[in-house]
Order: structure tokens, then sequence, then C-alpha cells
């Protein structure tokens, strides 16, 4: 008779006697707790997946996946790209010539790491051309010495398309005059923003042969190949074999763990420790159903005590307000998984309208590696934060079920 009964019963319990609303009060604010638990788990983690996707997609498809160099000029570059290639899981070679220096205009300066490139073969191993704002880098032709620079070089310099800039190299050219610091001028030509701060400010792009003239080496002379893998985490294995492979000793390979490895880690790393400590927050909320259902069993001993006198076993009253407390475990997690994702989803536009709102940005591309919050929710961690809001929720029923299993029915009825 009972069994049918138990889910009805536990369910209508999440509810207190209209002469003790406190309890009502409890259960909604446990469920209230733990949705907002869920919201802010799936909400932090989506934003970590943002950071974690902008880093590979965006800054690791701008930075070489690996480079092969020698430390000096590189002749034969084209069989040189053939035997790299042939490695299956090269996707695509690239040559560079890369200088630093600095770039000045009307007496503003800001140093730059000069890459010179072929146009048609960098678009296999660099995504930059998705990022032109103005201009194309096919307009970087051999002999014009033009220059492709980021848009935070370009506000800082104060330049624009069809402007000049002065490039001096860290050399000097020694004259019977004496010693004189080289300088070539260049044109701008186009300009991108990848959202990345330390690529949209210090990295300009050039003609390969236009570089190569500046370091005083032949027109087909470069420094290096640039390598595209299928799986770039597998770069630094790759790169090495491919060194050893060439059977000389003088190339070396150098892969993009060097440079962006330690905040690629990081943020893996944050992510993982945010999770656990989130996980604690929706811990806190879901063991308040404790108290909501220990203050639950004192409200109906006598509904108890009734209940076992017809019949009902103490299993069977356990088993009562395991539904209650299980009930409020699944609503609060419906609802913080809806909300969680709908904000997961809008994040990234509510910050923005929020920094033009109030004209300040929360993320400096000065300090961090881009300059706008990223969002990527995942079906995976939407799962995982709900099983584990359920589970605890769960095991939160198991002390007051049990406590209400214990209740004796004389004892109960003696003071109603």
């Amino acid at each position: 008779m009972f069994r049918p009964l138990f889910v009805f019963i536990g369910t209508r319990y999440t509810r207190a006697k209209r002469r003790n609303h406190f309890v009502s009060f409890i259960s909604l604010t446990s469920i209230i707790g733990l949705a907002l638990g869920v919201v802010v788990m799936i909400v932090v983690l989506s934003v970590m997946n943002g950071f974690d996707h902008e880093m590979r997609t965006r800054v690791l498809g701008m930075v070489p996946h690996a480079t092969l160099e020698t430390g000096e000029a590189i002749s034969d570059w084209p069989s040189l790209a053939a035997k790299v290639k042939q490695n299956p899981q090269v996707l695509a070679v690239a040559p560079f010539t890369q200088m630093q220096g600095l770039l000045t205009n009307d007496g503003k300066v800001s140093k730059v790491l000069l890459n010179g490139i072929d146009p048609g073969l960098e678009r296999q191993v660099s995504i930059i051309d998705n990022f032109m704002q103005q201009g194309k880098l096919d307009d970087l032709a051999p002999g014009s010495f033009g220059i492709v620079i980021g848009d935070k070089a370009a506000a800082k310099l104060g330049v624009t398309i069809g402007d000049k800039l002065t490039f001096v190299a860290p050399e000097v050219t020694v004259t019977p005059g004496g010693m004189f610091p080289r300088m070539k001028r260049f044109t701008v030509v186009g300009i991108f923003h990848v959202g990345a701060g330390e690529l949209d400010g210090y990295l300009g792009v050039t003609n390969l042969q236009d570089l190569a003239r500046l370091h005083r080496w032949k027109p087909d002379q470069v420094q290096g190949l640039r390598l595209k893998f299928d799986d770039l985490f597998q770069a630094p294995r790759v790169a090495w074999t491919i060194a050893q492979q060439l059977g000389e000793d003088r190339y070396y390979a150098r892969d993009w763990t060097r440079t962006h490895g330690n905040l690629y880690q990081a943020i893996r790393m944050e992510k993982a420790m945010i999770g656990l400590l989130l996980l604690l927050i929706v811990a806190v909320a879901a063991f308040n159903i404790i108290s909501t259902l220990v203050m639950v069993v004192n409200d109906k001993k006598g509904d108890i005590a009734i209940l076992r006198t017809l019949g009902a076993t103490p299993g069977q009253i356990m088993r009562i307000f395991m539904v209650q407390g299980t009930v409020i475990g699944v609503i609060g997690t419906f609802v913080g998984a809806l909300v969680g994702m709908f904000a997961a989803l809008n994040v990234s536009a509510a910050i923005a309208a929020l920094e033009g709102l109030i004209g300040h940005k929360f993320l400096n591309a000065d300090v961090y590696f881009i300059d706008y919050l990223p969002s990527q929710l995942q079906a995976d961690d939407v799962l995982m934060v709900c099983g584990a809001a359920l589970v605890l929720s769960f095991l939160a029923t198991l002390y007051p079920a049990w406590r209400a299993a214990r209740t004796q029915p004389a004892e109960a009825l003696r003071y109603e």
C-alpha cells in the first residue's frame, strides 16, 4: 500500500504545514542555493574553456607550432621543406626570417619583432590573414618594403595605411664618419587585430626577401622553416624527431611550449583548481538540504507516527524523506543548469556591454594575452556539474531520512 505512495508523500513534504512556513522557506533557500552553485560553476568553467580555446586557436594559430633552424642563413630551403613534409604529421611548411628592433614615427617608438614571410605560404601555417583589419598580406611585394603591424602598435605610433615607419635594427654600420645604427623606411600596407596584446603590439610582418636584404643575405636565403602539425600537442616530440631525421647535427627545433607553454599549462591547471573550489560551493549548497530535512522530520513527526501505526516500515519512511531531498536537488540542479547555460552563452556579450557602459576594460591586453572575456559552453562540463550536484544532494538526504526512520510512534504521538 505504501510503496506507490512514498514518492507522492515525499514530494508533498517539500512544503511544510500552513502553520509553519519557515520550513517551506528553508526548502526554497536550499533550492536557490544549489541552483546558484550550479550556475556559478557552469559559467566559470565555460569561461576557462573559452580562455583555453582562444589560446589554442588565436595565439597558437599565430605563433609557430615549431621552427627548424640552423643558426645561420639557409640557402636551399625548398629542398629542406620537401624533406620535412615527408613526415605525415606535418600539415604545412613555410620559410621565415626574424629580426628584432624598434619602429619609430614622429618621435614615437615601439619595439617590434619583425617577421619576414612568403605571403602565399604563410597562410598555410598562420591565421593572420583572418584578422586583417586593413590591407592584405599580398601587398607585401618583394622590394616594396611594406610592413603589416598590429592595431595596438599602429595606435601607439600614430600611423595608418600608407604612412611611413622607420625600422631601427640592433646593429650598426661602420663608416669613415663613425658608427651609425642601421635603419630602413617601411610603408604600412596592413593592420591586423588578433585580440592578444603581445601580438597586436609587438609583431610586425614584411616580405621575406626584404628582410633578407636587411640582414645582408641573398634574396633566397632564410633563417628557418615554420612547421604546422596535425596535433599541436605533439609538436615537441615530432619537431625533435624531424631534426634528428635530417641527419645533420646543425639543425635544431624549437616548439610553442617554450614560448607559450607555461601560459597554456597555467590555464589548464587553473581550470582544474577553480573547478574543485566551485564544487565545494555546490557541496555546501547541497548539504543545506540536511538542515532542511531535519526540520521537516521534526515538523512531520506526527505524520510519521501515523504512517508507522498504519503499517509503514522504517525503510518506507526513509525513502519518503530521501525522495523529498532528491526532489529539492533535482529542481535546484535543473534550474541552475538552465540559468547557467544561458549565462555562459551570453556572458561575453554581457561583459562587453558592461565595459562599454562604464568605459573600463576588465581585461587589459598588456596584462592578459587577450583583451576580452571568452566563453565556450561544453556539454561534458554541464553533465559533470549536474551529476555532481545530484549525487551530493542524494547523499545529503541519507542522515535525515535515517533519523525519520528511527522515530518511535508512541514517543512522537505523546505530545500531539
